[in-house]
């Protein structure tokens, strides 16, 4: 097995995420998003519109699912996790990921009430790389 190291690695450097949320009828709902802002430990966080179908969704229902991959001309290699995704709007937060450029999105600012933090705590996942799936645990 890969190392979780070596799976966190991978995932430093993906440049799209997919996140799946579940919708009001069970459904699961996937979305491409940028890479998170920031990756401390097994949390994950990305920027997002507070008046998101995304977000509302999250609030009702916080249990997700992110999926990084990378296809190359002979190889294929993937990480799903699983885990439980928070919606926060603390200031803290919101400024400490804030990226220049950020206004295009949220015209007031870091103060903007459109713009929010998704949190994405993952607690196991899946990992597929040469022909070989594996789980493991955070």
């Amino acid at each position: 097995m890969r190392t979780i190291e070596h799976i966190f690695e991978f995932i430093r450097k993906q440049k799209v995420a997919f996140i799946a949320s579940v919708d009001d009828e069970g459904f699961p709902n996937m979305k491409a998003m940028l890479m998170p802002r920031k990756i401390d430990g097994n949390c994950f966080y990305f920027s997002t519109n507070t008046s998101s179908m995304r977000v509302m969704q999250y609030r009702d229902n916080p249990k997700a699912s992110v999926y990084f991959f990378s296809k190359g001309r002979f190889r294929y290699e993937g990480v799903m996790l699983i885990g439980i995704m928070e919606v926060l709007e603390d200031e803290q937060i919101k400024k400490e990921i804030w990226r220049t450029g950020d206004t295009m999105f949220y015209k007031k600012g870091k103060s903007d009430l459109d713009y929010c933090v998704l949190k994405f705590t993952a607690s196991k996942g899946r990992h597929y790389s040469d022909l070989k799936t594996e789980s493991f645990t955070l």
